[in-house]
């Protein structure tokens, strides 16, 4: 029987304000344990909560990004669940009245695009963190992290591949960096996501039953994490097994989920209306000021990028998937307008070098106008391409200018056709042998001649010049 995987993604992203949902403690991460709390998020008795105006306008930002209606009246609710890291015994989330429902994005998945919906967007509050000593049976909690404010995005169950739920998942971090809301970092847990999956007969209506994933901090892992659990639940039912509803966690040591503990329903949480917080009504002229705030979104800037530039959809989408990095590209465009040469070197070189180095597209060493000025030696033909490899190099070690470091080297390319042709003469009458071979028809032998000439101009002889000389005199 041929099976197709149901999966929806509930994604937690930390929203990039200085303090807390609840109080004005900071939400600095690294901070020595416990020292970012107070009454408030540390739920001591008689203290309230007061919402945070920022949050609410952060989450704004993200519902008009992904279509959502926003709620004119939403509540907050008390999840009510005990474990050691949730001071209060309860987490301040929304339940029945969240703030926004009903989005989408699209993503393009080979070349195909699905559209995945969006159930609700909601803003609650995080937990602490827990420790557990290797030697000893003691866990530690820090409680810096509660009260700092979140966004659950819960999907509609249209996912339909790994592939799919990774590339919404990189949809989805793409838009809040660009927002501005939230810092994407999966190894930080800033951005977290959990998977829901299950399988049934393909073409079948109902769904089957579904476990949910946790310990996903990188998009590898999502993506490896469902194929596995896929794997598994097709093994067990071809067996005549069940799937039992749970939790389970991914062991990215082993490459395979494991059992948790059985799936909570939301009748577990016991939610309820939280007494000491007010509806949360929004007026839609704020929803408007929000919505004309918003910048040109990864996906649009795709779009523009191919539409205007040339660009591949390849490219493009690499290149707008950065706010940072798309703007480097078009600031590049205003000094060297070769759209898809620029994208070729930032794609390759750039990109290459600082990933090489642990780095982001705002700690790059050589700035978009310095590349700009590179690519413009390449192109009137001051310096080969192979030299401007070296050239690139040199820039970003020692952060000089492209012409600068041509004129210290004395890199200029060598255009002169007399200058090649003696070159060439030379070449020519010390491999005889091999001249003979070309005229008998070994042309691939032209490369070996280009080779010795370059080698003779140290790589600064123009390389179309060479190949056309070449020819001349090998041809007579």
């Amino acid at each position: 029987m041929e099976f197709e995987p149901v999966i929806g993604l509930e994604i937690h992203a930390q929203l990039k304000t200085k303090t807390k949902i609840f109080c004005a403690c900071s939400t600095a991460f690294g901070a020595p344990p416990n020292t970012h709390t107070c009454p408030v998020c540390l739920g001591m008795p008689g203290v309230l909560p007061v919402l945070n105006k920022k949050v609410v306008e952060y989450t704004l930002r993200m519902a008009l990004a992904t279509g959502c209606d926003i709620e004119g009246v939403s509540r907050f609710a008390r999840k009510n669940y005990f474990y050691p890291d949730l001071p209060k015994g309860y987490q301040i989330s929304q339940y029945e009245l969240p703030i926004a429902r009903n989005g989408h994005v699209a993503v393009e998945v080979n070349g195909a695009t699905h559209r995945i919906g969006i159930t609700r967007i909601h803003m609650e509050e995080d937990a602490g963190k827990l420790s557990h000593d290797p030697g000893r049976p003691v866990s530690r909690v820090d409680f810096n992290r509660t009260g700092v404010p979140l966004i659950e995005i819960v999907s509609e169950p249209d996912i339909r591949s790994p592939e799919a739920a990774g590339a919404y998942l990189r949809q989805l971090r793409a838009i809040v960096r660009y927002l501005g809301i939230c810092d994407g970092n999966l190894e930080e847990g800033s951005f977290r996501c959990d998977a829901n999956v299950s399988i049934r007969p393909a073409g079948a209506e109902t769904f089957g039953t579904r476990t949910e994933i946790k310990n996903l901090n990188s998009f590898k892992h999502v993506e490896k994490a469902l194929q596995y659990e896929i794997s598994r639940q097709k093994e067990i039912l071809a067996e005549g097994g069940t799937v039992n509803q749970e939790t389970r966690l991914w062991d990215p040591a082993k490459n395979r989920t494991r059992s948790m503990r059985s799936k909570e329903e939301a009748h577990d949480y016991r939610y309820f209306p939280d007494p000491d917080l007010l509806p949360l009504v929004i007026d839609a002229a704020w929803i408007e000021t929000v919505r004309k705030d918003l910048p040109e979104l990864p996906a649009d800037k795709k779009k523009r990028f191919v539409a205007e530039y040339g660009l591949p959809s390849y490219d493009a989408e690499i290149l707008a998937a950065d706010r940072k990095l798309a703007k480097y590209f078009e600031d590049g465009l205003q000094e060297f307008a070769r759209p898809k040469l620029l994208s070729n070197w930032i794609m390759g070189s750039l990109l290459g070098l600082l990933n090489a180095h642990g780095k982001s597209i705002d700690q790059t060493p050589i700035s978009a106008s310095n590349l700009a000025q590179l690519l413009k030696l390449v192109d009137d033909g001051t310096i080969s391409g192979k030299i401007a490899k070296t050239v690139f190099e040199e820039m970003a070690a020692s952060g000089k200018s492209a012409r600068r470091i041509v004129e210290e080297k004395g890199l200029v390319q060598i255009s002169d056709s007399s200058t090649i042709e003696d070159i060439v003469t030379t070449v020519v009458a010390a491999n005889p042998a091999e001249v003979r071979a070309y005229q008998n028809g070994k042309t691939k032998l032209l490369g070996f001649f280009v080779g010795q000439v370059m080698k003779e101009t140290r790589g600064k002889a123009n390389p179309k010049l060479v190949n056309e000389i070449l020819k001349r005199y090998l041809e007579k």
